[in-house]
């Protein structure tokens, strides 16, 4: 954690979070992905597979505020397939994410 939450609100499966984060490879750290370089947080409903599994696992155990660095192995991640040119089979990430917000389900 580099930086707290407020420790009382995590989401729960079917919120929808918002999020900023910065991905990069444990490999050699090159950053392959940012929404803070596109200055747009990203959404997602979490714990039902919008996701690769590290964030749904990680994320779901921060609280509202809270900035965390989540390693994620390969088979939590995009395994043996990768993800286009950017994310090599098999690599191991790093992502760089603060929780901004969570909308409870309806």
């Amino acid at each position: 954690t580099t930086q707290e939450g407020d420790g009382e609100t995590f989401p729960k499966t079917g919120d929808t979070v918002t999020v900023h984060y910065t991905g990069n490879l444990i490999e050699n750290g090159q950053v392959f992905d940012s929404s803070r370089e596109r200055g747009e947080p990203f959404k997602f409903k979490i714990g039902v597979g919008q996701v690769i599994q590290g964030w749904d696992e990680g994320v779901a155990q921060m609280s509202k505020g809270q900035r965390a660095v989540l390693k994620i192995p390969s088979e939590k991640g995009y395994g043996q397939m990768g993800a286009g040119a950017v994310i090599p089979p098999g690599s191991d990430l790093e992502f760089d994410v603060e929780l901004i917000d969570i909308t409870p389900s309806e």
